[in-house]
Formats: C-alpha cells, structure tokens, sequence
C-alpha cells in the first residue's frame, strides 16, 4: 500500500509539471506572434516603392453642371425660407405698429392745431371749448366729442371739421357764422345768419347789415324766414334797407332809408324778388311801394299803403 500512493503521488507530480511546461510554451508562442505582428506593421509603414494611382480629372462641363445643380439647391432652400422671413417680419412690424399707436408715448395726443379764419372767436378759445384729451393715444380719441364741445360752447360757429393730425395732435378747422342781419331781441342786438340762427351781440349795429324788426310772438321759423330774405339781398340792396319787418312767414316786408317800402311775402324765391326788386327800383325811382310778392306780375304805387 505504501509503494502505490508513493507512485500515485510521483504520478500527479510529473503531471503537474508537464502542465506548467506547456503553459510556458504556449506563453512564448503568444509573445512570439504579438512579435511578429508588430514587426509586419512596421514593415507596412515603410515605403514599398509603389505610387498610389492618381485620380482622374473633373472635365470643365462637369464643374458647371455642379455649380449649377449647388446653385438650385441655394434657391430652392432659399424660396422655402423667404415666405418665413417675410411673414415673421410682417407679423413683427405689426405688433411693432400696434405698440406704438395705442401704448406708446409717441403718438398721444399732445394738443390741438385750429385752423380757419375767425373774427368773432380766437383760436385759444377754440382749443380751450375742444379740450383735447391729452395723453391719450391720438387713434382713438374722441373727435365727435371735441366737435360736439366746441359747437355747444361757441354759438358764432358754424361748423368744425375735426380730424387727427399726426404725430400727435387733434386738428380742428372752423368755420364761423356769416351775419346777414341784425335783430334786436330782448333789448339786445344780436347777429341773424341766414339760417336763423342768433349768435352774437353787438353794441351797435354795424354799417350794411338791415335790421330784422319782429312782433310779439314771432316765432323762430319767421325769424328762419326773414333771414332767408335777408340773405338774398344783393349788398348794394341790402345797404339801402333799413330792416326787416316780420309779422309771420308769409308776411314780410322791406323798409328801405328812402322810405319807400317793398312788399315781399315769404321767402320764397328771394333770389328772384331781388332782381325784380332792383330792375323796378331802376326803372321807376319815384315810386314809393314795390309789391314782388309775386315776382312775375309786380306791382309799384306811389302811396305807401
């Protein structure tokens, strides 16, 4: 028994030995190889003597033809492009012009600019009745509103016209009544344009303008009537008439200086009695009533009534 374990034991031992001679060997042949290859790499980096065939030149037309193809890929991708750009900067310049015309302080009203050729009134008295709404954008102030002030506060105008004045200001052009007549009402002369309407006093009456005379209880589409009458008259009749006597819309009557008297009825074609007025009054002076109430058969007397 003990000679077959010693020989069991030397048995194991050779081949225990003969395995780690084979791992040495297989180690050797690894450096080997690794050897080797490192020395066919460098061998491969040395040059062999042999030129690397050239590549074979771009013909002229070929060139062009790429240039051409690179130039309408540019604008294709260009035209895909330019509809973004442009409505970006559209959208931009929008939101841009918004901005400024309602929030900004560029374009807020600052004041007014009157215009017209007044007499009776003053361009600050105007600016004052319209009282601009400064500081406010100028696109949305209230321009009726401005008019409506400036009619109510000053009776000797007619008409305003208002409108914006860019940058920043409200523009306000007047137009002031024409009197064609002076009516004393109350104890006061007031100016009479031609559509009625009173609008002024005056301390004395001025020269060329006739006066309106009323009675009780005239009303003011008599007033209306006897400045239609007054109106009409050309100005070197209208110099020669003392006034206008008013009794109702049909029944008017011209008092001349020379006190001589027209009988003219309503104020129905003025225009017409005028002219017959004149031509009777030319061809007999000595008369002393002119009846054109009905112009296309005047009537003349040299009795007043």
């Amino acid at each position: 028994m003990g000679e077959k374990g010693s020989d069991t034991e030397i048995a194991q031992a050779l081949e225990i030995a003969q395995s780690a001679s084979g791992e040495r060997e297989l180690d050797l042949d690894s450096v080997e190889a690794e050897a080797g290859a490192e020395a066919t790499d460098e061998a491969g980096d040395e040059p062999t003597g042999e030129q690397e065939p050239e590549r074979p030149a771009v013909d002229a037309a070929t060139l062009k033809s790429r240039k051409a193809f690179a130039r309408r890929q540019w604008r294709r991708r260009w035209l895909a492009w330019r509809y973004l750009i442009v409505g970006t900067l559209v959208i931009a310049l929008l939101l841009g012009g918004i901005w400024a015309v309602y929030f900004s302080t560029w374009l807020q009203v600052k004041g007014t600019s009157v215009h017209g050729t007044m007499k009776m009134t003053s361009a600050k008295a105007v600016a004052e009745f319209a009282a601009a709404p400064v500081g406010e954008p100028l696109a949305t102030a209230d321009l009726e509103a401005v008019q409506v002030r400036v009619l109510n506060g000053l009776p000797m105008v007619r008409s305003v016209n208002v409108s914006r004045e860019w940058p920043d200001k409200i523009r306000i052009d007047v137009t002031e009544r024409t009197p064609v007549a002076v009516v004393s009402i109350g104890g006061r002369l007031r100016a009479l344009d031609e559509t009625g309407t009173v609008f002024w006093d005056y301390k004395k009456a001025p020269a060329g303008l006739p006066k309106v005379n009323t009675v009780t209880g005239t009303n003011s589409d008599a007033l209306r009537e006897a400045a239609a009458v007054a109106s009409a008259l050309p100005a070197d009749l209208a110099k020669r008439v003392d006034y206008v006597e008013v009794t109702t819309v049909d029944s008017i009557s011209l008092e001349l200086r020379s006190d001589k008297r027209v009988v003219w009825g309503s104020s129905a074609q003025s225009d017409t009695k005028a002219d017959v007025l004149v031509a009777l009054m030319k061809a007999e002076p000595d008369v002393a009533r002119y009846d054109v109430s009905v112009p296309g058969q005047p009537v003349t007397s040299k009795s007043v009534d």
